[in-house]
């Protein structure tokens, strides 16, 4: 069945938010990763994000939360969206922030490949050459920055094609309610973190604990948003907003790092901005119809 253009238009919303949500939360991490271990991070972020899930989820069927629909599915997504986090973290402490952004905006291509094969969701030709030419806009904003080094390169390879994992089997799951889902994301981090964390573990002043509980509070209601929009929409359709990420990295980089953009990026960032209006007045018009 066609959604109605109202929930196009509510997932965009919701996927727009949930960028800058993670946006913000990239800064943030970029920053912690500096002195703390990733799996540390991964600890305390869990732990707050937690704390604020439980009253959301304290309604649900104990059944429903111990025995979930699709166990298997729901472990794939679990375990992409915890891998996707660490490989973000790890190659953003090797490169900067504008320059990791642009590799994850590769993932609207996969995810949109991906949905057409696994969720039998649209993509016809118009579609397709809008996100192939937002890819393009990624690569001319990445430049003579592509040649990084093997590990951040292939870190960040790794991280993208994980992220777009965890998006095709969110969209997949989008009749389990969007507290549980990041409940059990969370659940997985944490344990994924506190195998980790003990071998580069270093103690944290308090400052830093409320900054890395913030992580967690920020990065639980973007996830709530992103599952929140694939259930609304259908990937292809939200997921190109995804590239936003990059004018907040261009932007939050420049604030934070001092890290200027040169004119190759922002043409890119012109490509990927004009790609992605693009596909979704596409998409607008083909619900209206």
């Amino acid at each position: 069945m066609t959604e109605p253009p109202q929930r196009h238009l509510a997932g965009i919303l919701l996927m727009s938010a949930a960028v800058l949500g993670f946006s913000l939360n990239d800064v943030l991490g970029k920053w912690l990763v500096a002195t703390y271990s990733v799996a540390q991070v991964l600890v305390l972020r869990s732990v707050a994000a937690l704390l604020v899930l439980a009253p959301m989820v304290r309604r649900e069927a104990a059944e429903h939360l111990l025995r979930p629909k699709r166990p298997r599915l729901q472990l794939l997504r679990v375990c992409c969206g915890t891998l996707e986090v660490a490989a973000f973290y790890w190659a953003v402490s090797m490169m900067p922030l504008a320059d990791t952004m642009a590799f994850w905006m590769a993932t609207p291509i996969f995810v949109a490949v991906l949905s057409a094969l696994l969720l039998h969701e649209r993509l016809d030709r118009g579609r397709f050459v809008a996100v192939v030419l937002g890819f393009a806009g990624v690569l001319l904003a990445l430049g003579a920055n592509l040649d990084a080094g093997w590990l951040p390169t292939t870190v960040a390879i790794g991280g993208v094609l994980l992220y777009s994992g965890y998006l095709v089997t969110t969209r997949a799951l989008r009749g389990t309610s969007a507290p549980v889902l990041a409940l059990y994301q969370m659940v997985g981090a944490l344990v994924f973190g506190l195998v980790m964390a003990p071998f580069a573990w270093v103690p944290v002043p308090l400052p830093d604990v409320a900054l890395l509980m913030a992580l967690g509070v920020v990065g639980v209601a973007a996830h709530l948003a992103v599952t929140r929009s694939l259930a609304l929409a259908p990937a292809p359709v939200v997921v190109p907003w995804q590239y936003a990420m990059i004018l907040w990295g261009i932007l939050f980089g420049w604030i934070f790092f001092d890290e200027v953009p040169d004119a190759l990026m922002l043409a890119g960032v012109a490509v990927i901005v004009g790609a992605g209006l693009w596909l979704t007045r596409q998409e607008m018009r083909a619900a209206r119809r």
